[in-house]
């Protein structure tokens, strides 16, 4: 099972508190460090302000050396998806090869109204989201010397070099996560390397995941080609007191936590992640919404990950 970091920084979080946080995720030997992409605090005040995903990536690249960089996720209606498919190749360069691309829909109207982003209606973001997966992957599996060429409903591309490359071959992972019943499987089938769930249940991840296998099965992929993963987030102690901390620390009640998280001791939080394996769940990202506690980190990297 592997285990990745994933904070929210939309919510109160410098560049520093982020490279802390990575570093200490790196050092203690996590799989990956992903943050959300998001503009606007959700129920906080958000000090002092959002920092851009694919900037802060940039520079934790540089900063870090093995650990695997991402966003979950980043929002299609937020940038171009030709420009898009430069920044994450530059990222992916600049990290040796360690950067993988979750790519979504969006969805928080507030965001957009606060920094003047158009948010078109739920059909038009599905399609512009299409569309960017072919653009982006088009792009980038374009061979070198030659040009790239796209005529869609949202996007045109004329004569593109398909410039710079990434370098992971064929190209940096695609992450595809959601609980729609139709679209999202097709989506995740025709262009993703991973599925994530984000906050659903044990049983609602199962019928997502058997609607995602199917759609695999449809488009004539083999079934191991596609990773299954769950985010959740995690308030982790040694005694009832440490959890109550955290949990406090948090904005959030110890009792939901443990029915809607991975909350509880070592031996709770590792009881609750093999249900997730046992529906073909590999991959758990760890929301972590404190980022000044890093003995969080350390008690996971000690206490649970032994254990997976």
């Amino acid at each position: 099972m592997d285990l990745r970091i994933f904070i929210e920084p939309q919510q109160g979080a410098t560049y520093d508190d982020q490279l802390r946080m990575a570093k200490a995720a790196e050092d203690l030997r996590f799989d990956a460090f992903f943050r959300s992409d998001h503009f606007l605090a959700m129920n906080a005040e958000g000090l002092p302000g959002p920092t851009d995903s694919w900037v802060t990536l940039g520079g934790l690249a540089r900063e870090t050396s093995t650990i695997r960089l991402g966003t979950l996720v980043t929002s299609a209606t937020f940038r171009f998806p030709g420009t898009l498919a430069i920044q994450v190749a530059q990222v992916d360069e600049m990290s040796g090869g360690r950067v993988e691309l979750g790519l979504g829909a969006g969805w928080f109207d507030a965001e957009h109204a606060a920094y003047g982003i158009p948010f078109p209606g739920l059909k038009e973001r599905f399609d512009r989201l299409e569309e960017s997966f072919e653009i982006i992957t088009g792009l980038w599996g374009t061979p070198a010397g030659r040009h790239f060429d796209f005529q869609g409903e949202h996007y045109t591309i004329r004569d593109s070099p398909a410039l710079p490359k990434p370098v992971q071959s064929p190209r940096p992972p695609i992450i595809v996560g959601g609980g729609g019943k139709k679209r999202t499987p097709a989506l995740a089938a025709r262009f993703a390397d991973e599925f994530n769930l984000a906050f659903s249940p044990v049983d609602a991840s199962a019928e997502q995941i058997g609607r995602v296998r199917a759609a695999v099965a449809k488009a004539g992929r083999r079934p191991e080609t596609m990773i299954f993963s769950a985010a959740q987030v995690v308030c982790c102690g040694r005694t009832d007191a440490e959890i109550a901390r955290r949990a406090e620390a948090i904005g959030r009640d110890v009792d939901e936590l443990r029915a809607n998280g991975l909350a509880g001791t070592p031996d709770e939080v590792v009881a609750k992640i093999a249900e997730y394996r046992e529906i073909g769940v590999s991959r758990i990202y760890l929301q972590t919404l404190d980022l000044t506690d890093l003995d969080h980190l350390d008690l996971v990297a000690k206490e649970v990950a032994p254990q997976l």
